[in-house]
C-alpha cells in the first residue's frame, strides 16, 4: 500500500521532471521558439514587383494617377501625383520618356524578420543609379512606399542564416544619430547651411554639398535685388523611416523629408511690384503676389555608421504646392 505521503511525493516528481504529456521542451530544457519569419517569400515579393511594374507603365502612359494610387502610397505616391499634374509643363521628350514602358533589372529582395515591409534594389531599365524601393502594405494591399535611386553604389545589406534581412527600429541611434533625426538635419543644409542640425551629418557627400550650395546662393540670380528667399523644414506627408542592418554592422535608411522655399519681396517694393510666377508655379497658382512658398516633398536614403555621422547618399524632391 502507497501511502498518502508517498502519492504526494511521487506527483511533484512528475510535475518536476516535465514529463508529462503536453511537453514542448527540447533536448536541452529550453522550450522551442518558432522560427522568424517575413511579411512574404521572395517568390511573393517577385510578384508583388511584377504587378506594381505593369500598373506603373500603364498609369505613366496616360497620367491616371487614381490607377497608381492601386499600387503605390507614400512620399512616393505624393511626387507621382506631382508628376501628373505638371505632366504639360515638361518638354515633349520628357514627356515621351515618362510615358515609355520600364522594367526593373538586378532585382535582390531584402525581407525583415517579423516586419510588414520587404524592400528591393535594382536598377531601372536604361538607368545606371541603383534604387532602394520599400513595399508596404496599406489596408491589405501591398504598394510601393518609397523609391530612390543612388548613384552611389549603395552597401551591402547583411542578412541571418535564414537569409532574411534585419529591419533597425527607426528610434534606435546608430553613431551619433538614430534614422528618424537624420531628415532634420539634412533640412538644415537648406535651412542654415548646416550650421545648427545640419552639423549631426557629413557635410562631404554630393548631396549635402549641393543642398549647401542651394543655402549659399539662394540669394543670387534673377530677382535676387528685389525679394529674399528661404528655406523653411515642413513636415513630409508620410513620417515612416524604413531601415536595415548593413553587413558591417551600420544601418541603411529610407527616409521622408520635405521643406518649403520662401520667395518674399522686399519691403520697399511690395507697393509697386509683385512677383509673377514660373509656369510650374502657376499650376498651382497662377495669381502675381508678393510672396511665392514652395513646398516639397522629398525622399532620401542615408548610410548611419556604428561610430560617427550618418551620411545621406541621395533625395528626391518634388514642388507638390506653391501659394
Amino acid at each position: 500500500m502507497i501511502s498518502r505521503q508517498k502519492l504526494l511525493m511521487f506527483a511533484a516528481a512528475l510535475t518536476l521532471t516535465g514529463c508529462g504529456p503536453g511537453s514542448s521542451d527540447s533536448a536541452d530544457g529550453a522550450a522551442a521558439s518558432p522560427a522568424a519569419k517575413g511579411a512574404v517569400t521572395a517568390a511573393q515579393a517577385a510578384k508583388i514587383l511584377d504587378t506594381y511594374e505593369t500598373v506603373n507603365n500603364k498609369a505613366n502612359s496616360q497620367q491616371d494617377a487614381d490607377l497608381l494610387g492601386t499600387v503605390e502610397s507614400g512620399q512616393v505616391y505624393e511626387q507621382s501625383k506631382a508628376d501628373y499634374r505638371l505632366f504639360e509643363t515638361e518638354s515633349k521628350e520628357d514627356q515621351a520618356a515618362y510615358r515609355k514602358p520600364f522594367h526593373y533589372t538586378g532585382r535582390k529582395y531584402w525581407i525583415p524578420a517579423g516586419k510588414d515591409w520587404f524592400a528591393v534594389t535594382t536598377k531601372a531599365s536604361g538607368s545606371k543609379s541603383e534604387a532602394l524601393l520599400v513595399f508596404g502594405k496599406e489596408y491589405d494591399d501591398w504598394k510601393l512606399m518609397s523609391a530612390v535611386y543612388s548613384e552611389t553604389p549603395l552597401p551591402a545589406i547583411a542578412t541571418d542564416d535564414s537569409g532574411l534581412a534585419t529591419a533597425v527600429d527607426a528610434g534606435t541611434r546608430v553613431g551619433t544619430l538614430a534614422p528618424n533625426q537624420i531628415s532634420a538635419a539634412f533640412e538644415d543644409l537648406y535651412a542654415t547651411g548646416g550650421k545648427k542640425a545640419g552639423t549631426g551629418i557629413s557635410q562631404t557627400t554630393e548631396v549635402a554639398k549641393d543642398a549647401i550650395e542651394t543655402y549659399t546662393k539662394r540669394d543670387s540670380g534673377k530677382g535676387a535685388a528685389y525679394a529674399t528667399k528661404v528655406y523653411v523644414a515642413t513636415p513630409a506627408e508620410f513620417d515612416t523611416v524604413y531601415a536595415l542592418r548593413l553587413k558591417d554592422g551600420g544601418v541603411l535608411a529610407a527616409l521622408p523629408t520635405a521643406h518649403a522655399s520662401q520667395f518674399v519681396l522686399k519691403a520697399s517694393y511690395r507697393e509697386n511690384y509683385d512677383i509673377t510666377p514660373t509656369e510650374v508655379e502657376s499650376v498651382f497658382n497662377g495669381r502675381d503676389r508678393d510672396t511665392v512658398v514652395n513646398t516639397y516633398q522629398g525622399m532620401a536614403l542615408a548610410t548611419l555608421p556604428k561610430t560617427g555621422k550618418p551620411s545621406v547618399l541621395a533625395r528626391e524632391y518634388r514642388i507638390v504646392d506653391s501659394q
